[in-house]
């Protein structure tokens, strides 16, 4: 694990905390959201206590009973995977997690639907102590070099074939990580309305990613953005929310229609 380097350390990432790979069921999932890094609210309460009992979401060194993360071991390992595919099935983060949900409703795939399910991608596995706006430029940059390539390895193990950017961090991440050319354009239903201002642009994005690091993958995964995240953006309307519901539908419509 990458988090016994003690350079993470550095860049916020709360030391005993574990990192989650997926949240949901990542290995049969065709559509997955994609955000930056796990919400440190994973693994505490609102007033910073490490969450215990039944209110634990992820496994801590407490849990497992560990000093280190260089202790762990295969056992430790699928207790964690284990909790990332159950994720949805045990007390999830709805505050996070509802919005995305509604966002998806369209596309026929939900996270807590276990015929058709969805999954949650973070480009970095490790939870922070501060939220990602507030690290440093130097701390951002080191977490997308030393962790960007695992959400690269959860996309070439799974079978997922459309992704879902919230907001343009994770835009500009993503088409960094895997060189990618993302065409964007305007949609005016997309708007966030400011009363002293002119209102805030509503961009979207749409790309495909036909390899991995170099490496091809076996089909070809959609990949849809949009500027505003959902969550932390102000004035993201439910108006909003149902456009960009239905223009992310749309996506899945379309891979429906080029299967049949």
């Amino acid at each position: 694990m990458r988090l016994t380097e003690e350079r993470l350390f550095s860049c916020g990432v709360i030391p005993w905390a574990s990192p989650i790979v997926f949240f949901g069921d990542a290995e049969r999932a065709k559509v997955a959201t994609v955000g930056i890094n796990p919400s440190n609210r994973e693994f505490v309460d609102e007033v910073g206590q490490e969450l215990e009992g039944t209110d634990r979401r992820f496994p801590t060194l407490r849990s497992l009973g560990r000093k280190s993360w260089a202790d762990c071991d295969d056992q430790d390992i699928d207790c964690l995977l284990e909790h990332g595919l159950g994720y949805f099935s045990n007390r999830p983060y709805g505050l996070w997690f509802n919005k995305l949900e509604a966002l998806i409703s369209q596309t026929g795939s939900s996270y807590y639907n276990t015929l058709n399910p969805a999954c949650h991608l973070d480009i970095i596995p490790y939870a922070t102590g501060e939220k990602w706006m507030s690290l440093t430029g130097r701390q951002k940059n080191a977490l997308l070099s030393e962790a960007g390539d695992t959400l690269g390895a959860a996309l070439a193990a799974s079978e997922i074939e459309l992704l879902i950017l919230n907001g343009s961090s994770v835009v500009n991440a993503v088409s960094r990580i895997f060189n990618l050319e993302l065409s964007a354009f305007k949609k005016t239903e997309l708007d966030l309305p400011r009363r002293a201002t002119s209102n805030v642009a509503g961009l979207c994005y749409e790309g495909n990613i036909t390899e991995i690091r170099g490496h091809s993958v076996d089909r070809s995964i959609k990949v849809i953005g949009f500027n505003h995240n959902i969550q932390s953006s102000f004035g993201v309307t439910s108006d909003v929310i149902k456009n960009l519901s239905k223009w992310v539908g749309s996506f899945s419509r379309e891979r429906q229609s080029a299967a049949c």
